[in-house]
């Protein structure tokens, strides 16, 4: 069976715990041997007993070195300690002040808005009053300026819209000259080509021959040199002699 856990109190029997002492207290010297040995550490070890015997251990350091090192770091803890508490009663007068201003400014904010007046005398009044003026002097003047910036602003910008609609305006008229110069050239073609299509075919027809000239005088039913008036025989139609009627308006003439 192992060993049971050993309730931690204080041992009623004075031989046993006396025993229990001498038991534990070797192999806590022999811990703190290892703990020095294996982690190269500074190890110092002081042991009390009920009867005020004392019991040591340290490692190669001297136990002086130890303890002069134990106390030059408690005394920098306390140093910093201080200064924290210092630090924290200072801070907490810092939050006191800023508080104090918060709460003032708050209530000149009221008082600015007409509110909470009543605790004003007739002098805080007066010059609640002159503040107020002064403010709004500054504030119509700062209107004042910015919307003179504003109307010099917007007339440059109407000034280049002006500026842009003239020459929109210069390039639409140039457009309209040079689709009207365009319109006349090709009308002249149409009108050239007619006229140089018109000598070729009258050209193109043989007025010497009696029976083309014949057979456009029966087309227009105008009777021919051996035909009398009173004749109904018709005249042979012949399709391929056939001319436009510009064509024949223009021989009649």
């Amino acid at each position: 069976m192992g060993r049971g856990r050993v309730q931690l109190k204080r041992i009623e029997n004075k031989i046993n715990r006396q025993v229990t002492f001498s038991k534990r207290r070797s192999g806590l010297m022999k811990k703190a041997h290892e703990i020095s040995v294996l982690c190269d550490a500074e190890v110092a070890l002081i042991i009390f007993s009920t009867k005020g015997k004392l019991f040591e251990y340290s490692n190669d350091s001297c136990m002086e070195r130890i303890l002069e090192r134990y106390e030059r770091y408690s005394y920098t803890e306390r140093q910093l300690l201080a200064n924290d508490n210092e630090s924290t009663g200072s801070w907490t007068l810092e939050h006191a002040k800023l508080k104090a201003r918060v709460e003032v400014l708050q209530r000149n904010q009221r008082h600015y808005m007409g509110e909470d007046l009543q605790s004003l005398s007739l002098k805080e009044l007066q010059n609640l009053e002159q503040q107020l003026d002064s403010a709004l002097k500054h504030i119509r003047s700062r209107k004042n300026q910015v919307m003179y910036e504003s109307i010099s602003e917007l007339q440059k910008k109407d000034k280049a819209l002006q500026e842009q609609n003239n020459l929109l305006a210069k390039k639409e008229k140039e457009n309209a000259v040079a689709q009207q110069a365009q319109l006349e050239h090709v009308q002249e073609q149409r009108l050239n080509s007619s006229s140089s299509l018109l000598p070729r075919a009258l050209q193109s027809l043989n007025f010497g021959s009696g029976s083309n000239y014949q057979a456009i005088r029966s087309s227009e039913g105008i009777p021919g040199d051996n035909q009398q008036y009173g004749d109904e025989t018709p005249t042979p139609h012949r399709p391929n002699m056939l001319l436009p009627a510009w064509m024949l308006r223009h021989l009649n003439e």
